[in-house]
């Protein structure tokens, strides 16, 4: 099996395994509070967006983050609104499938970017309620990094569902 595949299949397994119980303005808080502390102890800057509902709770931009990430966090953010699943599981899809999301969807670059860093928030019975995107940093580590915080107010132990 290739990387991309393997890759593939434990991006599907953080789809399935990280879901909350539930959610509110107390756990975006709490999410996004989560990431952020992880980012200082990693000492990278990233611009976070944490939405329910396509609405909002959560926003902070770290000092040393380019203007350009805001922009960055929508696009991302916009893929996994259109589709329920994370934005670096459908670009890896469609990198497998040597095709793009304006081919297969028809919208624009402008306003969709299918790179990692955007994840979808989950509730167990309910589906997909909202968004987590971080952005400033290689796309497969802002994928981990939401990953990682996810996986710590999911109970989920982090080696279960990490990228290798």
């Amino acid at each position: 099996m290739s990387k991309l595949d393997q890759d593939l299949q434990r991006l599907a397994l953080q789809e399935q395994l990280l879901q909350l119980e539930r959610f509110d303005e107390n756990t975006a808080w709490e999410l996004g509070t989560r990431i952020k502390a992880l980012c200082e102890t990693r000492q990278v800057a990233v611009t976070i967006e944490v939405r329910r509902a396509k609405e909002t709770l959560f926003f902070y931009t770290m000092e040393g983050v380019v203007p350009n990430n805001t922009e960055w966090v929508r696009r991302k953010r916009n893929v996994v609104e259109l589709l329920h699943r994370s934005s670096y599981a459908i670009g890896m899809s469609n990198q497998k499938d040597n095709t793009s999301l304006p081919q297969k969807t028809g919208v624009s670059l402008n306003d969709y970017a299918e790179h990692g860093g955007s994840f979808p928030i989950r509730v167990k019975g309910v589906g997909c309620i909202g968004v987590v995107t971080v952005s400033g940093v290689p796309q497969r580590e802002d994928h981990a990094i939401v990953v990682e915080a996810l996986a710590a107010l999911c109970g989920v132990a982090l080696a279960d569902v990490c990228l290798d």
